[in-house]
């Protein structure tokens, strides 16, 4: 894929993220900052950081559970190791941070 293939398919990834986010019936706070990171807060004060990875390519995700890398397969972002489509993960972490069901689908 292009630089600019990816750039595209970044940016509206997280777009889509923002808009779930804003959608969301949930109890945290989030802020997109320039270059591609979106920061989920939660009551608890934990984060998620979502942000781009152009070197490589990736979606990369930092949660409570730990640290993941997206990449995309030609229709979705998955999971480098789990395989586990992105808005599926994202929905699983923020649901464990909130205490209560988050669907980000």
């Amino acid at each position: 894929m292009t630089e600019t293939e990816y750039t595209r398919l970044a940016d509206d990834t997280l777009n889509k993220l923002e808009q779930a986010i804003e959608h969301a019936d949930a109890d945290f706070d989030y802020e997109f900052s320039e270059g591609g990171i979106l920061q989920i807060e939660f009551a608890d004060d934990s984060v998620i950081v979502v942000n781009k990875q152009a070197a490589a390519q990736e979606i990369w995700v930092a949660a409570k559970s730990g640290g993941y890398h997206f990449r995309w397969d030609g229709q979705v972002w998955r999971d480098t190791r789990s395989n586990e489509e992105l808005f599926a993960s994202l929905s699983r972490f923020a649901s464990a941070q909130s205490g209560s069901q988050v669907s980000l689908i």
